[in-house]
């Protein structure tokens, strides 16, 4: 049985915990929060054991879900590998570039998996579409949500916008060469709905929209590549094909559509189910600490341009 833990239990962390708590092979040996009423509840409902100081675990567990704030990921997730804990940890990576580096140099010198949490690389609907994206050339992606007053210690960008930097980086596999873009804040001292465009040298483009104020929750993607244009939502974990495949008899534009085939499956099962895999093989993780990292460098430049055009305009 691999021993493992939940260290911070709100809203994404007792997720975490209830997939765990059923998960074959796994023992789920205890969950850690700041907020000891919320902690031993969570505890109570999956059968587990609370410890107030993710300490006490050293020693008890083989890897660990780290779901607390940004702020924390570098100094606990250290702590954790130091201690010869493999670590999946919530994205983003974390606050820096330098903290990211040191998170990445850990798990390396101690041989541990480091999995980062861009869990949309599971969604069924984005495994479908990666097998048949080729040169992609277009994308436009809409990620909208209701206000929370969760991860207020973060930007839009960092906190919504950087899944699809993520999936569009692995999907276009080119470096990006410019970016452009803009954000204001609205009901939160930081920004709350952001748009940019990215460049790649591969001469791809992609227009990023993302939003935590919205009145609906939106997740969608559309992508365009010679002789295709794809389309994905999230949230149905439904993607279509529309292909122009030329023909010898075929009059006028000869056009096949359909759905891409796609197993329904939530996305965060899928994605602990991989980390733990990759625990018990000792095998090199399915989004790695490498990939978490190119997925903050894009949304801290992302954050930098759009604090460039509000201080522009005076916000």
């Amino acid at each position: 049985m691999l021993k493992v833990a939940v260290i911070g239990v709100g809203y994404l962390g007792r997720h975490h915990a209830r997939i765990y708590s059923s998960m074959a092979g796994v023992e789920l040996v205890g969950v850690c929060d700041s907020n000891k009423e919320r902690g031993e509840a969570i505890a109570s409902e999956y059968n587990t054991k609370f410890y107030s100081d993710y300490r006490e675990l050293f020693g008890k567990i083989d890897a660990a879900s780290l779901a607390v704030p940004t702020i924390d990921h570098c100094s606990i997730g250290c702590d954790l590998l130091s201690n010869k804990i493999a670590v999946l940890i919530e994205k983003p990576i974390a606050c820096t570039l330098a903290e990211a580096d040191e998170l990445i140099a850990t798990a390396e010198k101690n041989n541990l998996c480091l999995q980062i949490g861009h869990l949309e690389r599971f969604n069924p609907a984005v495994v479908a579409v990666s097998k048949v994206v080729t040169t992609p050339r277009f994308f436009e992606t809409h990620r909208l949500s209701l206000f929370s007053p969760r991860s207020l210690d973060i930007d839009v960008v960092m906190d919504l916008m950087v899944h699809d930097l993520d999936i569009i980086s692995w999907l276009v596999k080119s470096p990006v060469t410019n970016i452009t873009a803009v954000g204001i804040p609205v009901i939160s001292p930081k920004f709350d709905i952001a748009n940019a465009r990215l460049e790649f040298a591969s001469g791809c483009v992609a227009n990023i929209t993302a939003s935590r104020i919205s009145n609906e929750k939106t997740r969608k993607l559309r992508l365009f590549q010679p002789n295709d244009y794809i389309s994905l939502d999230y949230v149905t974990q439904q993607a279509g094909i529309w292909s122009l495949r030329p023909t010898k008899n075929a009059g006028g534009l000869p056009i096949q559509a359909g759905l891409l085939p796609v197993t329904p499956d939530e996305p965060l099962r899928a994605e602990l189910a991989s980390f733990v895999e990759s625990v018990i093989n000792n095998q090199i993780p399915a989004v790695t600490g490498k990939d978490g990292r190119n997925a903050l460098d894009l949304a801290l430049q992302v954050s930098e341009k759009i604090a460039e055009h509000a201080r522009k305009i005076g916000l």
